[in-house]
């Protein structure tokens, strides 16, 4: 069965770890679709701010900024990964008008 809709699949695998958004990278090189960069860019920002924010929290270690980490990654994943699913272009509340600015290297 294809995929009707270009670009889609990989939009879906950026969201798989920060690996996964490597991938989408080279999947998207060509051809390029506007809708698989769109979430390549809100996928791999979440993934890099997550890291960040880890390892600031590893050397200053409190375990409710852990919960707080984990709950918005989590949630912020989800509202991006069902927008891939569902084929629309949807910001990540809070941070996707940055992660569009900031990622624009990525084809």
């Amino acid at each position: 069965m294809e995929d009707k809709k270009p670009g889609r699949t990989t939009a879906i695998v950026a969201y798989f770890t920060i690996v996964g958004s490597l991938i989408a990278m080279s999947m998207n090189s060509e051809p390029r679709h506007p809708f698989a960069r769109f979430h390549t860019r809100q996928a791999f920002g979440l993934h890099v701010c997550f890291l960040g924010f880890s390892l600031f929290l590893s050397v200053w270690f409190n375990q409710y900024a852990w919960y707080g980490l984990y709950i918005a990654y989590i949630t912020l994943w989800f509202y991006g990964f069902l927008a891939a699913i569902g084929y629309r272009e949807q910001l990540v509340p809070l941070v996707g008008t940055y992660f569009q600015k900031w990622f624009k290297f990525i084809p």
